[in-house]
């Protein structure tokens, strides 16, 4: 008998990442009102010690995309670590669904839970610091494609590590990079520190909220940093699903 035809990626994509969604829900809610808080707290500490202007708009867009950075690439790389390392994988691997199905609807869920955060972490800092926030509606982009970045990362550090505790060191620091490069200027830090805050995919996330903090938004380079998140978002979920497959038939 012939066997049936595999499941095609957007059926079996929208059916894991249901299934992620109500799995995660109970356990990572509390998780996120910790990184809400953690960046609100942020926030109210640098309140009295940046003077306004791009490091107002920068603490508060990198406060925002730390949330995003918290769930996606930390949570995310502990989630597939210890996938691996307990077996789950070989579920996964038995359905007739698409690797890329797999790692694109667990990042997507992971991803969804920092809607709600990013948004009133955004919209308090607008208010504390002062700043026009009319432009808020680019969290429409930043939100997901900085999350698909770091979500791709964050999947690919767990499901390359090859023990659960080096994941979970691996996204704690990527986590730790994106905190203390990403509510700075560029243009304060020194140079060798500065290229590494470049190769960060989150800053560019912070950069194009950073201009929607502006008076008169410079939506034409907002829109060329959210295009080098979408491209790092494309090849970060491409190597997280070349890492699935590795993993998998291991």
């Amino acid at each position: 008998m012939p066997l049936a035809p595999r499941a095609r990626l957007w059926p079996s994509l929208s059916a894991v990442y249901r299934a992620q969604l109500s799995r995660a829900r109970v356990a990572r809610i509390p998780l996120l009102f910790v990184a809400t808080f953690q960046s609100l707290g942020i926030m109210v500490l640098m309140r009295g010690v940046v003077d306004g202007g791009a490091e107002s708009r920068a603490v508060v867009a990198g406060s925002a995309v730390l949330i995003v950075a918290f769930v996606a690439l930390n949570l995310l790389a502990q989630y597939f670590g210890q996938l691996r390392a307990g077996g789950g994988l070989d579920h996964y691997a038995t359905l007739p669904v698409p690797a890329a199905a797999v790692v694109l609807g667990a990042a997507g869920a992971y991803a969804s839970f920092t809607v709600p955060g990013v948004v009133v972490t955004a919209v308090a800092g607008g208010v504390l610091y002062q700043l026009p926030l009319s432009g808020l509606w680019v969290l429409v982009a930043v939100v997901p494609l900085a999350g698909a970045a770091l979500a791709g990362l964050g999947a690919a550090l767990g499901l390359l590590a090859p023990k659960p505790e080096i994941a979970t060191l691996c996204g704690q620091l990527g986590m730790s990079a994106a905190l203390l490069l990403g509510v700075l200027p560029g243009g304060r830090l020194p140079q060798p520190v500065g290229l590494l805050r470049d190769l960060l995919p989150s800053t560019y996330g912070v950069e194009a909220l950073a201009r929607a903090f502006e008076t008169r938004p410079d939506w034409g380079h907002a829109a060329l940093d959210l295009g080098v998140c979408a491209v790092v978002g494309v090849v970060s979920l491409a190597l997280a699903t070349w890492a699935y497959r590795r993993a998998a038939v291991r």
